[in-house]
């Protein structure tokens, strides 16, 4: 029953790949949406025995590589972490095929996207469920891989075959952070066996590496370099740019990518290495910087975007760094416990988003939008709950996990809680903010859309609303009814899937914080919702007049250009890289010296001689003649040391004899 999880999204995608042509776009839908429901009743009855039953277990299946003393078995973990991502990613990709059913019915190569849509699943599910690093990376690299097939799924346009190229380039980072991570693991365990690391890590503590003149902690190391895996692949700052570029694939996608699989990973690993992270203090502070500062820069840069789904997307990128600067302040059940919420506000969003854009004939822009509130109007509820989540609005779900994390950082007092407290307060105003820009700009406004486009508008039929409902529910009461088994103080959830050292362990000091400082994030949020409502909707012109001033002109233009990363990575490095191997890896290395070096220049050199040697050729006796006896004079000045730089009495007179008439022959 444990692997049918695992296996029967891999199943699905071989079947729609070898026999979807065959099967036709309406079988392979029932097949793959049948395939992906089942497994979501699989993952149900897997979460009861795993987490109320308390029934760990780790399944080996068979030997995989057995190579000195690197010995890896492919076996499958299934404990409390791995029970929780399991819901969140077959529960959402579940309802996303549900959604693609109807969404992408009339693309012409269905059967071709619901099979990457089940690979993706797939590769997710083998991250998470995976009992050493090495069948980790295979799912970190198959989601990488299957999120480039899926946002380049439309590869006859040009923008989409950019967008995948920039996610799996600037995943490449992450990657190789991790196998650097990797192979310092295993110098350092001799294993990468999640078991035999976690219960050896508390022996290897204070080992150090001395490089160069330096000495760092092996520790240190490693969980530097995992770091770096999780800010690659789960868009922190910095390596956040494929992020929003990610949208030109369909909006399943963008649903899925970043409410359950691809950036989900990132985090995830944190959490699975909480027992190497808890022996660096170092790395868990940059951790939480690192957190900070990609939730208040995405938020920011949210607020200015035109694009609908681009202003979500950034919402992800957001709140994924709450996550993670939870996990760097030791709070991995919040952090978790907000993973799991914000996955099913985030797929209710973009699968909303979605219905908007196919209602509109694919128009994506908010500005030619607006006035959709009575032709859309459940698709507007719909919109409001998932924003009104995302803010943090008392008793909904997503109020139970961020002001949990705010609350725990502001326990801690020491400079990086501190900082990622007040960063984070902010950025849940600017959330608040630019997600009721959202709501005015596309429904509550003066429409500013397109005749033909709200004459055809249409709110969201059966197979797409049937997923918004579910995920609506859970958006409401998943926080509420979840809170206490996810992150009470009593609980018995997390098991040994989570280590956290005591000295970190602030719950308590959390729950006896001053009422005044729990209510500072939700008045900002309040305030953030309010004035955004003032701005859009009642005094457009004033803020019209305060884009006119010249020191505010300059601040919208730098968030509405995403602080310029896009345009420093181009100028400073993505130009000089292609320039480089343009101008010097191809043309003068590759081009130049391996040419004229290598086999085609030698053939080239040769051929010239041959030519040459032929043109002296001409068939007169008397030119032969002059040819040998230059030959003869060469043998004497050999023979009589007329040449300064060779000595004869070194050599043998019959060779040189030799050498001079076949030279002679030659020329002839």
């Amino acid at each position: 029953m444990y692997l049918l999880v695992v296996f029967i999204p891999l199943f699905s995608f071989l079947i729609l790949s070898l026999f979807g042509r065959f099967l036709g776009s309406k079988e392979s839908i029932i097949f793959s949406v049948g395939s992906l429901v089942l497994n979501i009743f699989i993952t149900f009855f897997l979460f009861y025995e795993i987490i109320f039953c308390n029934s760990s277990c780790i399944i080996p299946l068979f030997n995989w590589i057995f190579i000195d003393n690197l010995h890896l078995t492919w076996e499958f973990r299934f404990d409390s972490l791995t029970a929780a991502m399991l819901l969140i990613i077959n529960f959402v990709s579940g309802l996303v095929h549900i959604y693609a059913a109807s969404y992408m019915s009339e693309d012409p190569h269905h059967s071709r996207f619901m099979s990457y849509l089940s690979l993706f699943t797939f590769f997710m599910i083998m991250l998470v469920t995976s009992g050493n690093f090495a069948q980790l990376f295979l799912g970190w690299e198959g989601v990488g891989l299957a999120s480039y097939l899926l946002i380049n799924f439309w590869y006859t346009r040009m923008q989409a075959n950019k967008s995948g190229l920039k996610a799996i380039i600037v995943n490449r980072f992450g990657d190789f952070g991790l196998m650097i991570a990797m192979a310092a693991i295993f110098e350092t365990f001799h294993s990468l066996n999640f078991s035999v690391i976690f219960s050896l890590v508390p022996f290897y503590q204070y080992e150090t590496y001395n490089i160069l003149f330096f000495s760092i902690n092996k520790i240190t190391f490693i969980c530097f370099f995992l770091m770096v895996g999780a800010v690659g692949k789960s868009a922190q700052i910095g390596l956040h740019i494929w992020l929003p570029d990610a949208m030109e694939g369909p909006t399943p996608v963008s649903a899925l990518i970043h409410a359950a699989t691809m950036v989900t990973a990132g985090v995830f690993l944190l959490l699975r290495c909480s027992f190497l992270l808890e022996y660096s203090q170092t790395i868990l502070v940059s951790i939480t910087i690192i957190g900070a500062l990609t939730a208040f820069f995405a938020a920011t840069t949210g607020l200015l975007q035109n694009d609908l789904k681009r202003v979500i997307a950034y919402s992800t990128c957001s709140q994924l760094g709450y996550m993670v600067f939870a996990c760097g302040l030791s709070n991995y059940y919040a952090g978790m416990f907000h993973l799991v919420n914000h996955a099913f506000f985030k797929a209710l969003l973009f699968l909303s988003a979605g219905a908007v854009i196919h209602a509109l004939n694919d128009e994506q822009d908010m500005r030619k939008m607006g006035g959709l509130f009575k032709i859309l109007p459940f698709t507007y509820v719909m919109i409001l709950i998932g924003s009104l989540a995302l803010m943090g609005f008392p008793f909904l779900t997503g109020f139970y996990s961020k002001d949990v994390i705010l609350e725990l950082a502001a326990s801690k007092f020491n400079f990086s809680s501190g900082f990622a407290y007040w960063l984070g307060v902010f950025s849940a105003f600017f959330t608040a903010f630019y997600s009721f820009r959202l709501i005015n700009l596309t429904f509550l406004k003066k429409t500013n859309s397109y005749k033909s486009s709200i004459e055809n508008a249409h709110d969201a039929p059966i197979l797409m609303a049937l997923p918004l409902y579910l995920l609506a529910f859970f958006s409401i009461f998943f926080g509420y009814i979840f809170k206490d088994l996810f992150i009470g103080l009593g609980t018995r959830m997390w098991g040994n899937s989570i280590y956290i050292n005591s000295l970190n362990f602030n719950m308590i000091e959390a729950e006896f914080l001053p009422v005044s400082i729990k209510l500072i994030p939700l008045f900002f949020s309040f305030f953030g919702a309010i004035l955004s409502l003032f701005l859009y909707l009642i005094c457009y012109n004033v803020l019209c007049k305060l884009q006119k001033i010249p020191v505010l002109n300059k601040l919208f233009v730098f968030l509405n250009k995403r602080w310029y990363f896009d345009i420093i990575y181009t100028k400073f490095i993505t130009q000089p890289v292609l320039n480089f191997g343009y101008k010097i890896s191809f043309k003068l290395i590759d081009r130049g010296f391996i040419e004229l070096l290598g086999p085609l220049g030698l053939t080239r050199f040769f051929s010239n001689l041959s030519f040459y040697v032929n043109s002296i050729q001409s068939g007169y006796i008397f030119e032969y003649a002059a040819f040998i006896v230059i030959g003869v004079i060469l043998f004497l000045g050999l023979l009589f040391n007329f040449i300064p730089f060779i000595s004869i009495a070194e050599a043998d007179l019959n060779i040189l004899f030799i050498f001079s008439l076949i030279l002679s022959q030659i020329l002839i």
